[in-house]
């Protein structure tokens, strides 16, 4: 079950996950003509598991832009289970997160290692990497992401005023389809102190019983704030934000 957790971190935000090119099929409302700017970002969040046992860990998110106008994306979790170091370099370009390196790497007590890497070459419209060891090349599709990626995107694109998107996001040698939709306003308590947030889920098949959702706050740059997953067996993985500082 740590497993689950660890993924629900790093890969559904932050659960992030926390911004398609992906093509954002069915959206209501069209992204901002002029996109407002990425803010450097640096964001630590308390993460738990709770399934007879409680179990705690921390994960750190840093946005940064580096010295050549790409920006570096990256997630660092700590638990005494296990550890991942996730990291992705994209552009940014009028809004959208253009995909260029991505890397994962999990390890840990009793956990098999793991890495996933993908290199986005999007002059010659390829996409090649590995994941546990298996090589694979895909075609690239228009607004393909990763799994940092698509997590930014959505922040972004939920800030434009879209309320229902599709991403196509490149994972474990193929193809997945991610659907999320905003279902209401929500105050949250964080500390006494009252958070207006957007609450949304990401949106599964019917007979689905895992759920997951997210709150971003609508007074600190859509910045996610809260995240909970509910497996089938009921048990529960919660991501917290504990503190944020953004860079002008």
């Amino acid at each position: 079950m740590m497993k689950s957790l660890l993924t629900v971190l790093v890969q559904s935000l932050l659960l992030t996950a926390l911004v398609g090119i992906a093509s954002a099929n069915g959206a209501e409302s069209e992204p901002e003509s002029e996109p407002a700017p990425l803010l450097p970002l640096e964001v630590s969040y308390n993460a738990s598991m709770e399934k007879g046992i409680t179990l705690d860990g921390d994960a750190r998110r840093r946005l940064q832009e580096r010295d050549d106008g790409t920006w570096l994306y990256r997630t660092e979790v700590d638990s005494f289970i296990a550890d991942i170091d996730e990291s992705l370099v994209f552009r940014w370009d009028k809004g959208r997160v253009v995909p260029l390196r991505y890397r994962y790497s999990l390890s840990g007590f009793l956990i098999k290692d793991r890495k996933q890497a993908i290199d986005f070459d999007w002059e010659n419209r390829v996409a090649t990497g590995h994941h546990r060891g298996d090589k694979f090349s895909l075609p690239l599709e228009d607004g393909a992401l990763d799994p940092m990626g698509f997590q930014l995107q959505l922040r972004h694109d939920i800030k434009a005023g879209q309320r229902e998107m599709t991403y196509r996001v490149i994972d474990k040698g193929d193809y997945d389809t991610d659907r999320f939709a905003v279902l209401d306003e929500e105050t949250l308590n964080s500390s006494g102190e009252a958070i207006a947030t957007l609450k949304a889920e990401k949106v599964r098949d019917s007979d689905s019983k895992r759920k997951t959702l997210m709150w971003f706050a609508t007074d600190q740059d859509y910045l996610l704030v809260r995240l909970l997953q509910v497996e089938p067996d009921g048990s529960e993985y919660e991501l917290s934000i504990d503190e944020a500082k953004f860079s002008p």
